[in-house]
């Protein structure tokens, strides 16, 4: 039930963060639709209120759901307030940067966010593979390659942070109000996928194949005993 109910959030965010909005902005943005302001209204009400719906559901404040729905009205603030195309690219680039470095900081305090990232206890069994690490006497070398994972991680946000820029800048060149501007929008949703999401998850999913390969090593069992039924 809990790997159908991930498969069901996943889809869900594509649909709602990704399909939605760009069809809307690509095809319902002419004067004889939509129009580029409504247009622009309609499709970032999906994830923001998709974002809203998942902070209701957890029960909790998510701070990935909050940074994603500050973006959303960051968006809507600059093509609702006509501001230059230029600071699309620099929100775009901001919000993966902000957590590529609470990443980086955190690694040097006693609360690494890596370690909520990677080891999630709704997935493993955190008290049972702290105890066979300390029984192989590893609790050091894990927390050494916990920080290196870290760094793995950190750099897949700057990454995208990077590729966010160069494809926002690249793409939305038209003032906000305009057609124009509205389908440029859209392109770049439909682009931030393959672009953006692709390698950055390439880099994610290294960091987590690692530390799992490193699980087995150093308590010298299968992942699989940690992993909650």
């Amino acid at each position: 039930m809990t790997t159908a109910k991930k498969k069901s959030n996943f889809f869900s965010n594509i649909i709602f963060n990704i399909i939605l909005p760009a069809v809307i902005l690509s095809r319902f943005s002419t004067p004889d639709t939509l129009g580029p302001v409504w247009a622009v209204v309609v499709a970032l009400a999906f994830p923001l209120l998709f974002g809203l719906w998942e902070l209701k559901q957890s029960g909790k404040v998510n701070f990935f759901s909050v940074l994603g729905i500050i973006s959303v009205l960051l968006t809507g603030g600059i093509s609702l307030f006509e501001l230059d195309p230029a600071y699309i690219a620099i929100k775009e680039a901001m919000v993966p940067a902000i957590i590529g470095v609470i990443v980086l900081i955190s690694q040097y305090t006693p609360y690494p966010l890596i370690r909520k990232l990677l080891i999630n206890p709704e997935l493993l069994d955190i008290d049972k593979l702290m105890h066979s690490l300390e029984q192989q006497n590893n609790t050091a070398v894990f927390d050494a390659k916990m920080r290196l994972a870290g760094f793995i991680v950190a750099s897949a946000f700057f990454l995208s942070a990077t590729l966010n820029y160069f494809l926002a800048k690249s793409i939305v060149v038209s003032m906000p109000g305009t057609t124009a501007y509205a389908e440029e929008l859209g392109r770049m949703t439909w682009l931030s996928y393959p672009v953006i999401v692709a390698p950055t998850m390439v880099l994610l999913g290294g960091a987590i194949i690692f530390i799992f390969k490193q699980i087995g090593k150093l308590t010298k069992q299968p992942i699989d005993e940690f992993i909650l039924q």
